[in-house]
């Protein structure tokens, strides 16, 4: 497997490619990134259209669920989205947060970012902004956020302990985050699991279901709750682009699998008092 700095580039290097492909392509395979499939079959995402706020224009088909639908947004909150792609959830959210709201979206990739600005403009949004930074030092002043959303983007973060710490920090005290994010249980393949173009396609990037609750846990966050589950089903056309037919079925009849999980977990409205040598 690439260090941590390669497999980034490569999620940016791929993603800037998929802000240029239409929501056919990208729906058809694993987050946009891994083969195409011939099956007519939207792999990971939910279907957003009947949302308020839904722009068909933001919408690339790279989600792996609603978060927006779970967050509990409130009018004049404000919301910040990791991974904001073209910004479809941000449009989602500012429909919840209205005008007295405030909706930022955090992207690495410069395409996605001048694609969401596009779309934002188009759409005469005055308080939805799109930052260009890494979500695991976000451009964002601590305690600033009510509500954290993300769709399908943690997953490809190798530090995601970092970006947990940074969730952390940006919401303000008694806020909280609702994430859909992919996870396994039990082992996947080798071949998928080390695989570059499938970490960029989200899979080989995910962790397993109990270890991200736990990263969730120890981070400090509370009232810890999965909001959906759902598993995900990847077409044999694209795994045998990566095993062979026996692997294949080997692995469609054991007992791994990959998930599609949206998370809720809320900052405590007071932290507990620090008794550690040097801290109080």
């Amino acid at each position: 497997m690439k260090s941590e700095q390669e497999l980034k580039e490569l999620v940016k290097q791929k993603y800037g490619e998929i802000a240029l492909q239409d929501k056919v392509t990208n729906a058809s395979s694993c987050c946009g990134a891994g083969g195409c499939s011939t099956e007519v079959y939207n792999i990971m995402s939910d279907d957003y259209s009947a949302l308020e706020g839904y722009n068909a224009d933001a919408d690339l088909g790279l989600g792996c669920g609603l978060p927006t639908q779970f967050a509990q947004i409130k009018p004049g909150n404000t919301v910040i989205d990791l991974g904001s792609g073209a910004g479809n959830d941000c449009f989602v959210a500012r429909a919840e947060t209205g005008a007295t709201g405030k909706v930022i979206g955090i992207d690495f990739t410069p395409a996605m970012i001048e694609k969401a600005r596009a779309n934002a403009e188009k759409l005469g949004l005055n308080n939805v902004e799109f930052r260009l930074g890494d979500i695991e030092k976000m451009p964002v002043t601590s305690n600033t956020s009510d509500v954290v959303v993300s769709n399908c983007v943690l997953n490809l973060v190798p530090n995601k302990d970092a970006v947990f710490k940074e969730i952390y920090r940006v919401l303000k005290p008694g806020g909280h985050f609702s994430i859909s994010d992919v996870v396994l249980i039990g082992i996947l393949p080798e071949a998928l699991r080390k695989d570059a173009e499938m970490y960029a396609g989200c899979v080989a990037g995910a962790i397993q279901k109990q270890v991200y609750l736990e990263l969730i846990n120890a981070n400090g966050f509370e009232n810890i709750l999965i909001q959906k589950e759902k598993p995900i089903y990847i077409p044999d056309d694209i795994l045998l682009n990566y095993l062979t037919p026996q692997q294949v079925a080997d692995f469609k009849n054991g007992n791994s699998g990959i998930y599609s999980i949206t998370v809720f977990a809320q900052k405590p409205k007071q932290e507990a008092a620090c008794c550690a040598p040097g801290c109080c």
